[in-house]
């Protein structure tokens, strides 16, 4: 749902409508707009908008009004569609912030509070407090495909933003020999993820508090006997599926957890808790044994049994999801 929040820019277009009455069969969401950090308090005055997200990733507002002295709003749709979901967003410093989705199904809704940041691209940095490597076994042309799932949490008070073009909110290496990187659904939207070099960097927000989860590809070459994962910054935990149970692991303490079979596929899992800067961490690939389809089928599952991400992000009880406005200087 990440990628479709980016399309919810058109928030400042659409002010001025207000709630209207209430209809009985339709939906009401109410809630509160707080400023986060060391005091928390109610944002008065602030344009809230709520959006029905349709099952295809389409979206479009369908009421909006402005918070009151509490920071409260009630916001409703006279007639909900079952099949879609509603969330509310509210801007701050030129940045969008969402709340939990709510069902189409439902009639009445209290929201979580929807918190808003100052922002800074200084201070201390963002962590990176889990990374799940995958690999797959060998396909018929002799590559492997792999899948990697961070968490990254943001210590500061402010939401942490990249100063300019060149400084990404957060970056972390990739294995050298990696090809045909591509990043998929998280928290963070693919548009603000990008490759440079060895590295991938996020561009994006990332507010304070709450987890954030960020997902890429990509494969590695038919050639390649044995894979080093670099470890570029401290990490509470790193952990390893690997689909050819007889590659070799060495390097960063990790422990054998055994075997798990998922989705009808076997990998071994390896697991390394508070992974210091420049550990070393190498994967011997053995050249015959299965030969897989790719990740694509396994990534659900792959990410409930070790991340814990929903078949959705956005289904994440705590609102979570930020988008930047465009063109926009951050104070």
């Amino acid at each position: 749902m990440a990628h479709s929040l980016a399309a919810f820019a058109v928030l400042t277009a659409f002010v001025g409508r207000g709630s209207g009455d209430l209809a009985a069969q339709g939906l009401v969401v109410s809630g509160r707009v707080l400023r986060g950090g060391a005091a928390e308090r109610p944002l008065v005055g602030a344009w809230v908008v709520m959006h029905q997200v349709s099952m295809d990733g389409g979206g479009k507002p369908v009421d909006s009004t402005r918070t009151d002295a509490r920071g409260a709003f009630t916001l409703a749709v006279r007639r909900s569609d079952s099949t879609a979901i509603y969330v509310v967003s509210s801007w701050y410093a030129g940045i969008a912030y969402f709340s939990e989705p709510v069902a189409g199904t439902h009639r009445r809704s209290a929201l979580h509070p929807i918190y808003v940041y100052d922002t800074s691209s200084t201070g201390q940095g963002v962590a990176l407090l889990r990374r799940l490597v995958t690999i797959a076994g060998r396909k018929k042309d002799g590559t492997r495909d792999v899948l990697e799932l961070l968490e990254l949490e943001n210590p500061g008070a402010k939401t942490r933003i990249a100063p300019d073009t060149l400084r990404p909110t957060w970056a972390g290496a990739l294995p050298t020999v990696a090809i045909q990187f591509r990043v998929g659904q998280g928290d963070v939207s693919p548009q603000a993820v990008t490759r440079r070099g060895d590295s991938v960097a996020v561009f994006g927000p990332i507010p304070p508090g709450e987890r954030k989860q960020l997902s890429y590809a990509y494969v590695l070459p038919a050639d390649v006997r044995a894979v080093h994962v670099p470890i570029d910054q401290p990490t509470g935990e790193v952990d390893l599926l690997l689909e050819d149970t007889a590659a070799v692991v060495t390097g960063a303490q990790l422990d054998s957890l055994g075997v798990e079979e998922i989705e009808g596929r076997r990998f071994a899992r390896y697991r390394a808790r508070a992974v210091v800067t420049g550990a070393p961490l190498a994967i011997a690939l053995p050249q015959g044994g299965l030969q897989a389809q790719g990740l694509v089928p396994v990534v659900v599952a792959l990410a409930a049994l070790v991340l814990g991400v929903g078949f959705v992000v956005a289904m994440r009880r705590h609102p979570s999801s930020v988008v930047r406005r465009p063109n926009t200087d951050d104070g």
